[in-house]
């Protein structure tokens, strides 16, 4: 599943095709958003503004309407100019918002839909742009506390929570427990007031890092890794230790564990030496 940063440069770049632009053409597969267009034709409107919150994206029009969308394990934002060929099939396309000069197309996108700021004010789903550790607005101090709220979770599922640090995915998690040298399966209630601060600093260090405007579609966290010149198709090539199973620890060399993670069984990779588990 895309984590925040995707979503992030998935924004930027919807963001500087079609912002302040009059849209042209509108169409979804999605009876939700086409009712919506047929009352409100979105022809005519601009995109005042594209925002990404954690793994939401936000699209405001100037008629009031905000379009989100998920893209899960499967979906996609696609940017063409007119004449473009399309990478992906046209049976595939679930939603299509055009202007003179561009076509933005969501493939594969299982979940969109039409809020307005009143009703998207209600969402418990989608995360506040303060909650956004990617967001100009995020808070820090609040991230910290609403981590603390949460003593009984294990450390990783309590990472994984929107509401508590939005754009922390599956890959992040590991990341950020390995280097601060904190064992994912530990409960918050272990943790103390510094350690909750230190893990919202490296989540936003983390994160930021990999919205540059090089960045690649890798999530890079290993600093013995330049990212500007990795083709590495392997994931785990540029992580601490995500996706490295049985590898040597890049500190340590203990051989690096997997787990599932329950209640969810989300993949959680950790150095046992470098993170002892402590109840």
């Amino acid at each position: 599943m895309p984590e925040g940063d995707t979503i992030f440069r998935t924004a930027r770049a919807l963001s500087r095709a079609l912002t302040g632009k009059p849209v042209t053409r509108f169409e979804s597969s999605y009876a939700q958003l086409a009712a919506a267009n047929d009352q409100e034709p979105f022809r005519g409107q601009t995109i005042t503004h594209i925002e990404a919150r954690g793994k939401w994206l936000l699209i405001h029009f100037s008629g009031g309407n905000i379009l989100t969308t998920h893209m899960l394990m499967s979906g996609s934002w696609h940017i063409y100019k007119p004449s473009d060929p399309w990478q992906d099939s046209r049976s595939n396309a679930r939603i299509l918002i055009a202007t003179v000069d561009y076509l933005a197309v969501g493939f594969r996108i299982p979940i969109a839909r039409i809020y307005t700021e009143q009703t998207l004010a209600r969402e418990r789903k989608i995360p506040r742009s303060e909650q956004d550790v990617l967001s100009p607005s995020f808070d820090a101090k609040a991230a910290v506390h609403r981590l603390m709220t949460y003593p009984g979770y294990e450390l990783g599922n309590a990472l994984l929570r929107q509401d508590v640090l939005a754009g922390v995915g599956n890959v992040f998690k590991s990341e950020i427990c390995f280097l601060l040298g904190l064992n994912p399966f530990r409960k918050v209630a272990s943790i103390s007031q510094s350690q909750a601060k230190e893990i919202v600093a490296t989540a936003q260090r983390l994160l930021a890092a990999n919205v540059l405007e090089d960045s690649s579609d890798l999530i890079v966290t290993y600093s013995g890794k330049n990212r500007r010149t990795t083709n590495n198709a392997d994931p785990g090539a540029s992580l601490w230790v995500y996706g490295r199973k049985n590898e040597p620890c890049r500190r340590c060399g203990t051989p690096i564990e997997r787990a599932l993670q329950p209640p969810n069984a989300r993949s959680t990779y950790w150095c046992p030496t470098c993170q002892p588990l402590i109840w």
